[in-house]
């Protein structure tokens, strides 16, 4: 291979550092991902890597950064050092770059051996329970995690484990449009643009700040209102009271869980649980593994359908199993989310067993329309729309009047 002039901006000197965290994070434009796609390069080509390049959200290889590090390996004169297959990009050396999901690839991720370096892209979407897979996963001697990420909210798991506490041994670096000395001109005029007609946005597109709630999100007021009144916090469990269950069933999407108290005039959500791809009898599993004393597991009204495969239904399976299941009443989504939003208000969020949950309310959001510039009158369906779904349907079986009590009782008859 002939020798090779790669250009990284002095203020990315900190990506060629041996700390096991570098974390570069900040606003649009600043070359966060092909400055870390180049320093992986040129490190590859050093020495033998196996890179794992990751995020949350990987249906196909095509939402990956294998077209970034394939297009980086054609600017750089690097094509006679790896060869670009379709689904991995290897070195002459034995340098490996290989490209995962983490939301649906948890047994995958967890049986992976022989990571030098994780790649997470777009990390600010990164889910709770995919750091707690990841992280001990990637465990050989001298292993590195490189982070990069634009912020939305700072009650994000990414921002929040890597911004405001700052693991040990890592660099973090806020790096924004200023700091690439190769922004185009084109991204000028978009940003000065932002600039004049929304302030707002442009400090969290640009300059990487954090958004006090999304555009559009549904549950602002009651999240900011659940948060002041110190009702996200660490909410036990009661073992004298049963603990009900709420779904929302999906299998390529998300099923996700909330798991739910009584007390007296308080409802107290302790836990919450989401995966996808997966069948009946590992989310009974996982209520089993959790050892609370359950009372109603509450289903969608789909949970009622039979399935071609088995001629059942969820719901048939799960009575089966001896649980004790009711169908959630349908509701229109309007008089749903007005549900939800009563029950807010008497409600507590355990912060860190409900974390990948409550990131789901506060991501939540009405959908826009480009032609208007307006906000439809319904949510968007995304990542987040399951964990809020799940929610909604809490609220609206929470509302339902309890079934009233029968006494038993026995009549002695005297015959004569």
């Amino acid at each position: 291979m002939t020798a090779a002039v790669i250009d990284i901006p002095e203020s990315f000197a900190f990506l060629f550092g041996r700390e096991r965290y570098i974390v570069a994070w900040g606003g649009r434009g600043s070359g966060k991902s092909v400055n870390i796609a180049r320093c992986l390069l040129i490190r590859a080509c050093q020495e033998p890597l196996r890179v794992l390049c990751a995020r949350e959200l990987q249906a196909s290889i095509r939402e990956s950064v294998h077209k970034l590090l394939a297009d980086e390996i054609d600017e750089l004169g690097l094509a006679s050092f790896f060869e670009v297959q379709q689904t991995v990009i290897r070195g002459r050396n034995g340098s490996e770059f290989i490209f995962a999901g983490l939301k649906h690839n948890v047994a995958q991720i967890k049986s992976m051996q022989g990571i030098n370096v994780c790649w997470v892209e777009e990390a600010q979407l990164v889910s709770k329970a995919s750091w707690e897979v990841l992280v001990p996963t990637i465990r050989e001697e001298g292993s590195q995690f490189y982070i990069g990420f634009n912020p939305e909210l700072d009650t994000d798991e990414t921002y929040k484990r890597f911004v405001l506490n700052p693991q040990p041994n890592s660099v973090v670096r806020k790096v924004n449009w200023d700091d690439n000395p190769y922004f185009p001109s084109t991204l000028e005029a978009e940003r000065v643009a932002l600039k004049e007609r929304d302030p707002d946005a442009y400090l969290t597109v640009w300059e990487g700040h954090c958004r006090q709630a999304l555009d559009g999100a549904v549950y602002a007021e009651e999240l900011r209102e659940a948060t002041v009144g110190g009702r996200i916090t660490r909410v036990p469990y009661d073992a004298t009271k049963p603990v009900h269950t709420f779904w929302d069933l999906g299998w390529a999407d998300s099923t996700s869980i909330w798991f739910a108290q009584a007390i007296g005039f308080e409802f107290r959500l302790i836990d919450y649980y989401q995966n996808s791809q997966k069948a009946l009898p590992h989310y009974l599993g996982i209520l089993q593994e959790r050892g609370y004393v359950y009372g109603t597991d509450w289903l969608p009204h789909d949970a009622s359908s039979r399935q071609m495969a088995t001629g059942r239904s969820i719901e048939e399976l799960m009575r089966d199993a001896g649980r004790d299941v009711r169908i959630v009443p349908r509701l229109s989504l309007a008089n749903g989310l007005n549900a939800a939003r009563t029950i807010f208000g008497k409600t507590y969020f355990d912060d860190n067993r409900c974390a990948d949950g409550l990131q789901c309310l506060r991501h939540y959001r009405y959908e826009t329309d480009p032609d208007r510039g307006t906000f439809k009158n319904e949510p968007l369906h995304d990542w987040a729309s399951h964990g809020a779904d799940a929610f909604r349907y809490f609220a609206v079986a929470m509302q339902e009047p309890p079934k009233a009590y029968v006494p038993k009782f026995t009549r002695r008859l005297d015959i004569a």
